[in-house]
């Protein structure tokens, strides 16, 4: 084995480069120096109570966040990344003389973002960046709910009731490591699917059928002009999706228009919407008993393939990400799917750029 030399590094990272490393693009296009004041806040108003500040730079840190969610690594699985890869290292600035975070300290970063509820002043620094690359909400706004699954939870009867009340089951209370262990927050609910039956396998008729989901729920705006998501919001999958529409709506949107599935239309979401100054792109509902008169059919048709754009939010953070809830509660829910929400909006930002210029 011969002996490196000087220049063996900068040659392995030029090849990397000309082979297309996208993290290269990535640190180029994205001053993740922007999150550095609102990592400082939040770092600071965490609770320390149960380990100290990781003695790690706090950017460094969150872009370790940002390829854990790129690349669905564990944090185990991290640290053995950023140690073997030459990518993940230029990334983050480390040298083979610097000093790794290992997984435990990785685990620390994030609940203590998790403590102080930074993954929404996170996510806001960052569409504040678009805004100011000129990148403004318009065109109206797209809001649709997906399912995101949790590891199932097998309880019995007697703790079923107890959740749903609210109360912690008595068997879960006498031992704090089963307790630890249990996801109160993530619920079970029906997901409707069109599948073939299998006597109908050689054609093309599909039926609906209702599959039981356990996990959250991801609900988003993102707005039609560039697709970003601009608003988010998580609950528990059993939660409905049009209680949602005031959480997520974008005020910022510089249209006025807002496009949503049936799930949505209620009297109340219309009042909010019209109070606000938005217009109804809301599907129409069929009425019991009464068929979608034809303008209302032709509307829907419409509409739906305006919202047909909200999909590659969630294919591409369930697909590419693979994302998963595998932690336990709602906070650090929120955490990680709104870390997939903003590392959804870098890859979104970089697609954008890379785009020719209309001549």
């Amino acid at each position: 084995m011969g002996q490196p030399g000087f220049f063996d590094l900068d040659e392995r990272y030029q090849r990397l480069s000309e082979n297309g490393d996208p993290l290269v693009k990535l640190a180029a296009l994205i001053d993740f120096e922007a999150f550095r004041p609102k990592l400082a806040t939040a770092l600071k108003r965490s609770d320390g109570s149960k380990g100290g500040r990781p003695p790690y730079d706090a950017v460094l840190m969150f872009k370790i966040l940002i390829l854990q969610t790129l690349y669905t690594l564990s944090d185990d699985a991290s640290e053995f990344q950023i140690r073997d890869r030459l990518s993940f290292m230029r990334f983050l600035g480390l040298g083979f003389e610097d000093a790794v975070p290992d997984a435990k300290t990785v685990w620390l970063f994030r609940e203590q973002l998790t403590r102080a509820g930074a993954i929404d002043d996170l996510f806001a620094a960052f569409d504040a960046w678009l805004k100011g690359k000129g990148y403004l909400a318009m065109s109206g706004q797209i809001i649709e709910a997906s399912i995101i699954a949790a590891p199932r939870q097998r309880n019995t009867d007697a703790e079923k009731a107890a959740l749903k009340e609210g109360r912690i089951p008595e068997a879960w209370a006498a031992r704090p490591k089963k307790l630890a262990q249990k996801d109160r927050d993530a619920r079970w609910t029906l997901k409707r699917a069109k599948a073939r039956p299998a006597k109908a396998a050689g054609t093309k008729a599909k039926v609906e059928i209702a599959i039981p989901v356990f996990g959250y729920k991801t609900h988003v705006s993102i707005d039609r002009r560039h697709g970003f998501v601009r608003r988010f919001s998580v609950t528990s999958a059993a939660a409905h999706d049009g209680a949602q529409l005031a959480n997520v709506l974008d005020p910022a949107n510089t249209a006025s228009d807002v496009w949503a599935d049936t799930a949505y239309r209620s009297k109340a979401n219309e009042a909010h919407l019209a109070k606000n100054g938005r217009r109804s792109k809301i599907h129409f509902r069929r009425q019991s008993g009464l068929d979608l008169t034809p303008a209302q059919r032709k509307a829907n048709r419409a509409r739906s393939q305006v919202r047909s754009a909200v999909e590659t939010v969630f294919a591409g953070q369930k697909h590419r990400f693979g994302l998963f809830v595998h932690t336990i509660g709602l906070a650090r829910a929120r955490t990680k799917i709104g870390l997939a929400n903003l590392a959804y909006n870098l890859q979104r930002f970089l697609w954008i750029e890379a785009q020719p210029v209309a001549a």
